[in-house]
């Protein structure tokens, strides 16, 4: 009986534990929205924009790479070699003979050696330059396309949250349609029983309220599948339920003409600029082809090092002239 009393209190707990975990994933499951807040989370979890601003980083980087071919460039290496010398004797012990002790000695042959380049570029016939020109063209060019990203993830948090109201303003529009045909098919009923009625102006009534519960579940599974579209694009749970907060919704006042804002969108275009800012780089990637005719000149030095066995060190200083068949290199 003891046992029993016992499993009776641990399932007794277990089943309060079960409530308090049900109450709390059930509030986990709503939320509440503002547009604002809703513009917000649609940017914060936007995986598109996290790709503009990997390809702004991108540009940038190539802008300062294109900015660091004007400074020298500078490469070292070296190399060490070893090679050991051991005495192999080769002679039986009934020969009586040892080696001398000069035999037995290990001589060692060893080679260090040193490079040191140094280049300047003096003259590129225009590269260095256009091709700065050029990153920086581009890296504007992804500013204005993360720019116009942006306005397109903003553009469509302010569609979903719309079409979410639009959805849930229509559950209840056809829920109210719904309980008006009911009273009617009540009022309807009790004239058919007393004779004053048709029977078939009761089904058509009745067909029509059918009609209406189908309406309402049409439009219940667009309100269910508008709130998972914006639970996605906000980064929510699936079953998140999201409760709009529309009272901060307020139409400007004054409102401007039509060609006003016509200009205005014509002026916000980001990605018409994104376009006119490539097309430029393209333009100064012409210059840039057109600069391989001209020669390039840069200053270089060349200083080595080497150490032969014992031998004392040396250093060699070293600048060639090299000649390609539009490159020039000279001191």
């Amino acid at each position: 009986m003891t046992h029993k009393k016992i499993i009776g209190v641990i399932q007794f707990f277990i089943a309060i534990l079960l409530l308090h975990s049900y109450q709390l994933l059930a509030q986990d499951s709503t939320i509440q929205l503002t547009l604002k807040d809703a513009i917000d989370l649609s940017i914060k979890n936007s995986k598109q924009l996290k790709g503009s601003e990997a390809r702004i980083v991108e540009a940038v980087a190539a802008t300062q790479e294109a900015k660091d071919k004007r400074l020298p460039d500078f490469k070292i290496s070296g190399s060490y070699l070893r090679l050991n010398n051991p005495n192999v004797n080769l002679q039986s012990k009934s020969g009586g003979g040892s080696s001398s002790a000069d035999s037995n000695k290990v001589k060692v042959s060893s080679a260090l050696y040193g490079i040191a380049n140094i280049s300047y570029p003096l003259y590129s016939g225009g590269r260095i330059k256009y091709g700065i020109e050029s990153a920086n063209y581009l890296e504007q060019a992804a500013k204005l396309d993360a720019d116009n990203n942006r306005s397109a993830v903003i553009l469509n948090a302010v569609n979903a949250y719309v079409n979410l109201f639009k959805a849930k303003e229509a559950v209840k529009l056809v829920k109210e349609n719904l309980e008006q045909s009911r009273k009617r098919d009540t009022d309807f009923g009790n004239l058919e029983k007393n004779g004053l009625l048709a029977r078939n102006d009761l089904l058509k009534v009745q067909l029509q309220t059918s009609n209406l519960e189908l309406s309402l579940a049409d439009a219940e599974s667009d309100w269910k599948l508008a709130n998972v579209n914006m639970d996605l694009m906000l980064g929510l749970p699936e079953k998140t339920m999201i409760i709009q907060d529309t009272s901060n919704i307020k139409v400007p006042d004054p409102l401007q003409t039509i060609e006003e804002y016509e200009k205005q969108a014509i002026e916000g275009r980001n990605d018409i600029k994104a376009l006119a800012m490539r097309q430029k780089s393209a333009g100064v990637g012409i210059k840039i082809s057109k600069s391989e005719y001209y020669l390039c000149n840069h200053f270089s030095g060349v200083f080595v090092w080497r150490a032969f066995g014992n031998s004392p060190a040396s250093i060699i200083h070293a600048c060639p002239d090299v000649k390609n068949q539009r490159e020039r290199f000279h001191c």
